[in-house]
């Protein structure tokens, strides 16, 4: 039977979701179901005096307001509960007191039979406040940068690393040096689908949730530890999320509000943010960066210096990795990273694809960029001077790393060799012609998780886990993966993903979902094909009784021997054995620390555009790109292609059009919608190509997988920077890249 891994199959999730059939977090009902409307802070900083709530709940249909002054008393107002992916300090907690934190701040929950007298109902709800000052700009606060609180480092997130040589000596003595101030803008995730949560309540008082999120056992726990109820009363569902980027890895304020709606008028409860309160919590943080370069005449660099200040909330110490990536791709003897915090009057950031990648490598990238032209040399020539096989932060080499060939084979799809070098040299017609490049990285993790493969008495094999799909392919990978480790027709195959009740499994996020929870699917998929194996040789005249388990193999649902292919026996005819009952096996893989501990683990690219820039207006257009990608073993070119045309397409939306605009004097981001938020659409792209350089990593995991849902998006907006550069002879160091810039 031909293998499934490495076949671009479509998605098996695909028709649910073209057809509606698949149901989101606020498209499911419950007899009786109550509905809340979340009432925002109008002021960045100070506290309630006095919030009238009585011409709401003379409303009729309206069943109860929720404030801090009628909330029920719980433990975790006092004891410092947290989630899988919180930061150091005290998580929010919404309705504890009067004290406002932040603009946007959840303060009230309208609950009435229906949405739109909830709606109505918070109209009238009058608050009255007395206002505090408040810093919200970063660039204006950089004198109380600090460094991050003790605790933030993390598996996932390494503070910088030490010092290595003589920064200022070597970097003073260097004949070529370059040196950037680099400002990156707030941003919001805005995934299609808003947060969500209904609340359905038992009859025992049991809760069975459907929220949005990239962790149902994540947002299990979150229940469980806040409202002091065991585990077994509370079940999270969440089988198809429409998108989240990082937003969802965290419990949001909406679950708690409908939680505790709730469990107090014991009713079923659905609360729904609106698009303009998706901006009223995590964002991926602003920064201002420093980044210094000094090389030789040759073009080897010397010394490296990164500098990253970034902003977090006055409660939480909320981290990224922004420094770290020069040390990982240049083997400079002469290195200072440094990262500070400024707490500032606003929600705590939160990861976005990328987090910390997409912000430090662009900065970093932009700046070999303008190294290469000051020293005359093409930029992958630079690189390649400086091409190191080993992470130069852990003294470690590399499990596999293609970027060699990722160079190579980019610059030859893309032509890099017509490029002439000079700035302002390339035209088509009125418009400015600009190619850039740029180099990406990021980790290649695993974790540990766990599933169940059962084989039915009618012979489909049924995978499960508790992991989420935000729209990665994660149902797609995990059918062919279980697929062709029982040799299974891949339409007899079910995955099943998005319930606390199932096996456990982290939180999808990092790029690490394919290689944690495909392993995981391998090990229990190959332990039920050992059971099946020990069942088959008890079988009457089986052809396995003497047989070894290494001597058996498994395609088209039977068990073969290796050394004759006509002794099989099918698995339908195995599982009849078993007095009409399924078989099955739950597994947990692991990480091989003792091994993957000798190595550093990452996935590269190297990202090439071409643009084009109005010389009069400033416009700027992405008019072609290929990202070139080492990402060990492709699991499915389709959709892995998809990830990476969507972090292209992202990469494309930072570099010139995506932030998030803040008015300071009120502490609140004033383009809170979809109109005024820009992104990238459909006019704004043009030719993208993906190329997949072959990688063999028998360290990263079973699988030989690497994470693609990051690495897209990591070069481009210094390929786009850079791109821009070459056309026009400005350095924009300031993202994104808009028209008056250039002017």
């Amino acid at each position: 039977m031909t293998p499934y891994i490495g076949k671009s199959i479509s998605r098996v999730d695909g028709v649910a979701k073209v057809t509606g059939k698949a149901k989101y977090a606020a498209e499911y009902f419950a007899p009786d179901m109550l509905y809340g409307w979340v009432i925002s802070s109008a002021i960045a900083k100070g506290k309630i005096t006095r919030i009238h709530t009585e011409a709401a709940l003379q409303l009729p249909g309206v069943v109860q307001v929720f404030t801090h002054e009628n909330r029920p008393s719980l433990a975790w107002f006092d004891v410092n509960y947290k989630d899988q992916d919180a930061p150091p300090g005290s998580p929010f907690r919404p309705l504890r007191d009067a004290t406002i934190l932040y603009s946007g701040q959840p303060i009230t929950l309208v609950v009435a039979e229906t949405l739109e007298v909830a709606r109505f109902a918070a109209t009238l709800v009058q608050v009255d406040y007395e206002e505090d000052d408040h810093e919200t700009a970063l660039e204006h606060n950089l004198h109380r940068a600090r460094e991050p609180k003790s605790g933030v480092a993390s598996l996932l997130k390494s503070p910088p690393p030490k010092p290595r040589g003589d920064f200022e000596k070597a970097f003073e003595a260097a004949p070529f040096q370059t040196t950037g101030q680099h400002i990156h803008s707030v941003e919001h995730h805005n995934p299609m689908e808003m947060f969500a949560s209904t609340v359905v309540y038992e009859k025992d008082g049991k809760l069975t949730i459907y929220d949005k999120t990239q962790g149902a056992p994540n947002s299990q726990m979150y229940v469980s530890q806040v409202f002091n109820m065991p585990f077994s009363d509370v079940r999270v569902i969440s089988p198809y999320v429409g998108g989240a980027f990082g937003s969802g890895l965290r419990p949001q304020y909406q679950l708690f509000l409908a939680v505790l709606a709730a469990r107090e008028l014991k009713r079923s409860v659905r609360v729904s943010l609106t698009r303009q309160q998706m901006f009223t919590f995590g964002h991926r943080p602003a920064t201002v960066q420093n980044v210094s370069l000094g090389a030789t005449a040759d073009g080897t660099i010397d010394a490296i210096r990164h500098d990253a200040i970034g902003e977090t909330s006055r409660f939480e110490d909320y981290f990224e990795i922004v420094v770290n990536w020069a040390g990982m791709l240049y083997p400079a003897p002469h290195v200072k990273f440094t990262y500070n915090l400024v707490p500032l009057d606003t929600f705590t950031p939160l990861d976005m694809r990328a987090p910390g990648g997409v912000t430090g490598v662009p900065a970093l990238e932009m700046e070999v960029d303008e190294l290469a032209h000051k020293l005359g040399m093409d930029p992958i020539e630079l690189r390649l001077k400086n091409y190191t096989e080993r992470d130069m932060n852990e003294d470690l080499p590399y499990s596999s790393k293609e970027l060699r060939e990722c160079f190579r084979q980019g610059a030859e799809r893309f032509g890099w060799a017509s490029r002439n070098p000079e700035p302002r040299s390339m035209r088509n017609g009125h418009t400015l012609v600009g190619w850039g490049m740029a180099t990406g990285i990021w980790d290649a993790t695993q974790g540990p998780a766990r599933a169940e493969a059962v084989l039915t008495v009618n012979g489909k094999l049924r995978v499960t886990s508790a992991t989420a799909d935000i729209g990665t392919g994660t149902y797609t990978i995990m059918t062919q993966i279980a697929a062709d480790t029982l040799g299974m027709p891949i339409e007899d195959v079910i995955f099943r993903l998005g319930d606390s009740n199932m096996p456990l499994a982290p939180i999808e996020g990092g790029s690490w979902t394919a290689a944690t929870v495909g392993s995981a699917v391998k090990v229990a998929c190959e332990a039920l094909g050992k059971k099946l194996f020990k069942m088959a040789q008890k079988m009457k005249d089986s052809p396995f009784a003497d047989a070894k388990w290494e001597d058996v193999w498994f395609s088209d649902a039977h068990i073969l021997l290796k050394t004759n292919p006509y002794a099989a026996v099918s698995l339908l005819e195995i599982v009849g054995q078993n007095g009409g009952r399924a078989v099955s096996e739950t597994a947990t893989s692991l990480p091989n620390m003792l091994e993957q501990r000798k190595y550093a683990r990452a996935v590269h690219s190297a990202a090439f555009v071409e643009v084009e820039v109005d010389e009069d207006f400033g416009t700027v257009r992405v008019t072609r790109a290929v990202t070139a990608v080492a990402g060990g073993r492709i699991l499915n070119p389709k959709t892995a292609r998809s990830q990476i045309i969507g972090g292209m397409v992202w990469g494309i939306s930072k570099a010139l059009e995506e932030e998030s605009v803040m008015d300071h004097q009120f502490g609140r981001f004033m383009n809170h919608n979809l109109a005024e938020y820009h992104v990238a659409v459909n006019a704004d792209i043009q030719d993208l190509d993906v190329i997949f350089v072959d990688e063999t990593d028998t360290i990263v995991n079973p699988l030989g997988v690497k994470g693609l849902g990051e690495i897209g998006i990591v070069g481009m907006p210094a390929a786009v920077a850079n791109a821009v550069f070459h056309a026009t002879g400005k350095r924009i160091r300031s993202l994104p890249i808009t028209l008056d810039k250039l002017l």
